[in-house]
């Protein structure tokens, strides 16, 4: 029989390149009751982006707003930009059982942290190596020469917040990281303290009566 649980928030971090996004993915891919947060944003809407479903895009006056009415579990400026997690979505996934996936970095998950750490599981994942990491940013074709060398040099400040994290995961091999996050989610979705219906199953079975 299925018993009733509360959700978790599952918390990926990472340097650029290392795979966090891909692991999501695919986490996103096999897994039921598993959703992405939707960050609420000030940057301008790019082509092919969804209001409401890659990002929720706002002006800064509302985004201020939202800040002083404690509507955000995080919020940070980036490249002068801000951006937040919005707390009613998260909330009413947990709620009704389901779990929340956040791309976030180690200082979003700091916030988060503060804001619901019973709800949070943490996971960073690092690179096998430096040589490895900066082969992969250059694989991806995506950004010139100055953009890698400055992603790496964000890197190493990045990945010393490692011990900060409830997990780590040393992607290697991506399907085995992924199994490894896989096994992460599977375990803490039977914690005993987000399994909210045990009480009452337990009762049914004559203990405590």
């Amino acid at each position: 029989m299925e018993i009733s649980r509360r959700g978790l928030m599952l918390v990926l971090s990472s340097p650029s390149g290392a795979g966090k996004s891909t692991i999501s993915r695919a986490l996103l891919e096999r897994h039921d009751h598993l959703s992405m947060s939707v960050s609420v944003t000030t940057r301008p809407m790019r082509p092919g982006e969804v209001d409401g479903e890659d990002y929720v895009f706002v002006d800064q006056d509302h985004f201020d707003k939202l800040v002083e009415a404690g509507e955000f579990l995080e919020y940070a400026r980036v490249f002068e930009k801000s951006y937040g997690t919005p707390r009613k979505p998260v909330e009413r996934a947990l709620q009704a059982g389901d779990d929340v996936l956040f791309d976030v970095d180690w200082q979003g998950t700091q916030q988060l942290k503060q804001s619901a750490r019973e709800d949070l599981v943490s996971i960073f994942i690092l690179p096998p190596s430096l040589e490895e990491l900066e082969s992969r940013l250059y694989a991806r074709a995506q950004d010139s020469d100055e953009v890698v060398k400055s992603r790496m040099a964000k890197a190493t400040s990045e990945m010393s917040h490692w011990a900060e994290y409830d997990y780590i995961i040393v992607n290697n091999d991506l399907e085995v990281s992924v199994l490894q996050a896989e096994s992460i989610l599977s375990a803490e979705r039977l914690r005993r303290q987000r399994r909210v219906g045990l009480t009452d199953f337990v009762r049914r079975l004559g203990v405590g009566q």
